[in-house]
């Protein structure tokens, strides 16, 4: 009955394509319905897992949903990109993947050797990421209905002694820390559906993060802040979602994100800003400035993180908001993904 008559502030009439591209519209769905309704009234700002306690052991529980087209992509698949995300979405939150359960929705006609491909495709990504796959299950759609196979997965982890992140332990003078290159993943799907008439040689970016969180910790662990893995919506919505939840302005020096010649040729030709791109293998960390300079050595040494780098700091103007700084001295409102531009790329 409670839930019932919860008052809820989503307005829009249907559900789109841009409610599950991780931007305004994501974020107006999962705040003004679900939020209210599921979690009341007193809920803390949105992460990637959920930090529980049971019978006094505290554990980080997360779930995610995989729709990726083509299955098949430079560099990954969706299996293994279901295992990556989900420990990454754990690993950003402070906590190491212990156990994963998955559920397979099968569209009828699609031939056994594509699934066998991707459960092991499974098996090898959560055997490199140590983490067990303990359970699942599975359903099966109509022909059609399903782009062939969606995965979901949920995780759990055991929190990583000496991390305590929030957006409430953002500080201005902290340091903003991306752990490589962005658009990878996003761009590699886009030339794997041929939507796109260049032959680049660029692969997507999953993998899990895990080795590099914790090589960062290792070092930095009292002056880790807060955490995010920039997928649906790209750097650029991550960001503006901190900006928000702690109150501050992130500056955002533009020429020190890494970023490809490939995928910035890409966002060129498409009219994209490579802020809004998906990535599936790098992470954004907010770092006191007494710890940051270690963490960035850390992460360049940790297989993987050769190209880390500081990207902008924590200010305490203007309030809530992005600002991005050129290499000319100009400056720019960084907003979050409006629209849906880029078909289901995770």
């Amino acid at each position: 009955m409670a839930a019932a008559l919860t008052k809820i502030r989503f307005r829009d009439v249907q559900i789109e394509m841009a409610h599950g591209a991780g931007g305004k519209a994501s974020r107006r769905l999962v705040e003004g319905l679900f939020a209210p309704i599921l979690f009341g009234p007193t809920i803390e700002p949105l992460a990637d897992a959920a930090h529980i306690e049971v019978n006094g052991t505290r554990l980080a529980i997360t779930t995610d949903s995989f729709v990726v087209k083509p299955l098949r992509f430079p560099g990954g698949s969706i299996g293994e990109l279901a295992v990556n995300g989900t420990v990454n979405d754990l690993a950003v939150s402070g906590a190491r993947a212990q156990a994963l359960v998955v559920t397979y929705v099968l569209e009828a006609g699609l031939s056994t050797e594509t699934l066998e491909t991707e459960v092991r495709a499974m098996a090898k990504a959560a055997s490199a990421a140590g983490v067990v796959i303990a359970g699942g299950d599975t359903k099966v759609v109509e022909n059609g209905k399903a782009d062939g196979m969606y995965i979901t997965t949920a995780g759990i982890g055991a929190p990583i002694p000496g991390l305590a992140l929030s957006p409430a332990a953002v500080h201005p003078g902290d340091k903003v820390l991306l752990s490589g290159p962005i658009g990878d993943h996003g761009i590699a799907i886009l030339l794997a559906r041929g939507d796109l008439e260049i032959e680049a040689d660029l692969c997507s970016d999953t993998r899990s993060v895990l080795p590099l969180v914790e090589a960062m910790a290792e070092v930095a662990a009292p002056g880790l802040r807060w955490m995010r893995d920039p997928t649906r919506g790209g750097v650029a919505t991550s960001l503006n979602e901190l900006a928000r939840d702690c109150g501050f302005a992130v500056i955002l020096s533009e020429d020190a994100v890494p970023i490809r010649d490939t995928v910035r040729g890409a966002c060129e030709i498409l009219g994209l800003d490579p802020l809004h791109i998906a990535n599936e293998g790098q992470f954004l960390a907010v770092v006191s400035p007494e710890h940051a300079d270690a963490a960035l050595r850390a992460l360049r040494a940790a297989s993987g993180g050769d190209q880390a780098a500081i990207i902008g700091e924590i200010r305490e103007q203007p309030s809530a908001t992005v600002l991005g700084l050129t290499g000319y001295g100009g400056t720019r409102v960084i907003d979050m993904l409006v629209g849906d531009p880029l078909p289901r790329i995770c």
